[in-house]
């Protein structure tokens, strides 16, 4: 599970670089449009939102994979050893719980017909695929989790 989490990994640090690069560059022409130009791009605006979710979701994924989201510790600095280990291992399962029913509501409601014939309004976009980014996202950070599950992960994290 960890070669899968590795993998995932490097995708989402391939999207996540060709994302908010697209980002960039179609805010700024966006900008330079409106007011060198005088004719905005109508469609930007709503294209970049639809990027910025994606790149929030597989952040949020990528920050899980490398133990980087903020958090509140006090109790795992009071304990060491194997208290430290298993106080990690029910952190970890409620997370992988509480992702697995968000996950479970979220591929159900992106399956519903009324969300497959949604369009977006400039681009007339099917909003099923700006909607994915929620369970693409919650999945890669479900795996990301279940791969810190392993012995040797456990081990590593509960060293610390």
């Amino acid at each position: 599970m960890t070669r899968i989490s590795d993998v995932i990994t490097k995708i989402e640090e391939m999207l996540m670089i060709i994302l908010m690069a697209a980002m960039v560059i179609i805010v700024t022409f966006s900008v330079a449009f409106r007011y060198f130009f005088n004719s905005p791009i109508t469609w930007a605006g709503e294209v970049s939102i639809f990027l910025l979710i994606w790149v929030t979701f597989l952040g949020g994924s990528w920050g899980l994979k490398y133990n980087s989201q903020a958090s509140i510790t006090f109790l795992m600095d009071k304990v060491t050893g194997n208290q430290k280990k298993i106080l990690m291992i029910i952190q970890l399962f409620s997370m992988i719980l509480f992702l697995g029913v968000i996950l479970f509501y979220t591929y159900k409601w992106i399956f519903l017909p009324s969300v497959h014939i949604q369009k977006s309004s400039s681009l007339l976009l099917p909003m099923w695929i700006p909607y994915s980014a929620v369970p693409i996202g919650l999945t890669f950070a479900a795996i990301h989790l279940i791969a810190r599950l392993s012995p040797a992960s456990i081990k590593r994290e509960g060293a610390e």
